[in-house]
């Protein structure tokens, strides 16, 4: 063989060591269940959206005589690709849980029919988010162009459709949707935040907001924002406690500027305002606005 080629037999049979494999591939899905499909997922969250945003994705000339056709088939179609999607995702949990693959496919379906059932209630969100970022941003020539132009809408429609699923106890789909959001527009939410209306984020690259963070109404954040935990407490084995509270509490109409890290368990008072680039770990009361102290 040649110096400058690889013996190719030799690379696959080391990578086919069930040792070298095992801790990164699960050998037994129940009945060969494959993994969830980002294509198909990425397919049903963007129906969705045409649904929640009519005329703005998907078919753009829908129209009153024909909305009540194109949402009802839409949503046909959506549910058979959800439905599978969910069911691939409850399987790829249930090794550890030891579900049956009949209640993995009755969960799926009973949360996608719950999560349609919620579709008018997030559209009512999204509208105020669209509103919040029309009446935010001077630069913003019309309603419709912060629902088909701004990052934070999409980000936004992925976040309200990954919450949903994520208080039913769906796996590791909330969190797919929410990194379809994230890869696209470097605005990262857990699908776990808690958002209340009207809240918009203004250009949104760099954005994160944690698991446990509760935001409420009327508030605006920007560019560069972290809603982050503090520290991670372990348990006796040294492993991180999950599911404990660990990220802030933003209350209504707060406004966090560029670059500020707001850490920990505490709680941003109504009516606050957080400087650019300030780092916060403490309680800050309703009201106050803190900022950079200057060095001269």
């Amino acid at each position: 063989m040649p110096a400058n080629r690889i013996d190719l037999q030799k690379v696959v049979a080391e990578l086919c060591k069930p040792e070298s494999f095992s801790r990164v591939f699960f050998m037994s899905h129940h009945e060969d269940m494959p993994m969830p499909s980002m294509d198909e997922l990425r397919t049903a969250v963007e129906m969705l959206r045409s649904i929640i945003f009519p005329g703005y994705y998907g078919n753009s000339e829908i129209n009153e005589e024909t909305m009540n056709y194109y949402i009802g088939s839409t949503l046909d179609r959506c549910y058979t690709i959800l439905s599978e999607q969910l069911r691939r995702g409850f399987c790829f949990a249930c090794i550890e849980e030891s579900m049956s693959c009949s209640q993995c496919d009755s969960d799926s379906k009973s949360a996608v029919q719950k999560l349609f059932e919620r579709l008018p209630a997030i559209r009512h969100l999204l509208f105020t988010d669209a509103q919040a970022a029309y009446d935010g941003d001077p630069a913003a020539r019309s309603l419709g162009e912060t629902i088909f132009a701004y990052p934070s809408l999409k980000a936004l429609t992925n976040h309200r459709v990954a919450h949903e699923l994520y208080k039913l106890n769906v796996p590791i789909i909330p969190r797919l949707i929410s990194e379809m959001a994230h890869s696209e527009t470097g605005i990262d939410i857990h699908p776990g935040a808690q958002i209340g209306e009207r809240f918009f984020i203004d250009h949104g690259t760099g954005t994160v907001i944690g698991e446990t963070a509760i935001i409420g109404s009327n508030v605006r954040i920007y560019q560069g924002v972290t809603l982050g935990a503090k520290s991670f407490p372990n348990d006796k084995d040294g492993h991180p406690i999950k599911g404990i509270p660990r990220h802030p509490i933003v209350e209504d109409n707060v406004i966090i500027y560029a670059g500020a890290a707001v850490l920990g368990r505490i709680t941003i008072g109504a009516g606050a305002e957080i400087g650019g680039n300030v780092w916060v770990t403490k309680d800050v009361p309703a009201g106050e606005r803190l900022t950079q102290r200057r060095s001269n």
